[in-house]
């Protein structure tokens, strides 16, 4: 090696220039980003909060105020509500609608002092499927010829099969029945109460199908006939209109099971027309004339 050799003297590296603060404008910017990513999502929800509330103002904005109600209004609805609401049927019409296919006229022909005849008209009702009928003595006794109209129109000539004078019961039975006989359902009687409804189903003056109203007015009545003398026991008093023509029809619950058979009516003028007391034979006692059990 060279000595006393001088060397260039070492230079060192450049010093970088020292950077200039940042301005305000990006000391905000980073801010806005580090707040940005920190609460992103809270942002994200409050923005769609806001969305939605603003929506929600709009529509409301543009909604018309609900109309108020006048008493015009109510009364017109209320009245509308009625006009289209179904009734459920009355008991009365139940009653009937199930005693209807069952009842049947009767009309005999009665012979009179003087070989003269004279018709007389009943009701009766249909307790089996073999055409037996039940209705009143009084109706045709002395009968010498008998005939029975059906509900759905059928005509037949019909027989006395049993007469039972001391509760002015009968039993017919008609030669020809039609193919859709309709048996009435019976019900005792034991359970009927004082005011309990009822109704006589029956053909006053001949008017055919009719059906009466009324209650239970008493029980275990006895009724003492001004025409035959004999005193009828055990009998149901009740209230709904009867006349000429409805004996021998049924007396039936609100189910139009029958309950009884129409025997009499207690006019004070000694006139055969209506004045507020029936009576009926129960259909125990009808029963036992029939020769079944009792019910």
């Amino acid at each position: 090696m060279l000595q006393g050799r001088k060397f260039p003297p070492v230079r060192g590296r450049p010093q970088p220039e020292p950077a200039l603060p940042p301005s305000r404008l990006e000391l905000w910017r980073q801010k806005s980003r580090r707040l940005y990513t920190r609460f992103h999502s809270i942002v994200l929800v409050a923005t769609a909060v806001v969305i939605t509330l603003a929506a929600v103002l709009a529509y409301n904005s543009t909604r018309q105020p609900p109309q108020r109600l006048t008493q015009r209004d109510i009364d017109a609805a209320v009245t509308r509500t009625l006009a289209s609401a179904t009734p459920k049927p009355s008991y009365a019409s139940t009653a009937y609608e199930t005693i209807h296919p069952s009842l049947v006229r009767v009309n005999a022909l009665v012979s009179k002092s003087g070989g003269k005849t004279q018709g007389a008209l009943g009701t009766g009702v249909v307790i089996d499927d073999s055409g037996t009928i039940l209705t009143n003595l009084h109706v045709v006794k002395d009968a010498i010829g008998v005939q029975v109209v059906f509900a759905d129109g059928t005509e037949s000539d019909a027989s006395i099969i049993v007469r039972q004078p001391e509760n002015d019961l009968a039993v017919i039975r008609a030669n020809i029945i039609p193919d859709d006989l309709v048996p009435a359902t019976l019900a005792g009687a034991g359970g009927l109460r004082v005011g309990d409804e009822v109704f006589a189903a029956g053909n006053p003056f001949g008017i055919n199908n009719s059906l009466s109203a009324g209650v239970v007015s008493g029980l275990g009545r006895a009724y003492k006939s001004p025409k035959t003398g004999i005193t009828l026991s055990n009998l149901i008093q009740f209230d709904a209109a009867v006349n000429p023509g409805n004996s021998g029809g049924p007396l039936v619950n609100r189910d139009g099971e029958v309950v009884g058979i129409v025997t009499a009516l207690l006019n004070p003028t000694e006139q055969e027309f209506f004045v507020g007391i029936g009576f009926a034979v129960t259909i125990e006692t009808a029963a036992a004339a029939m020769g079944t059990p009792p019910y």
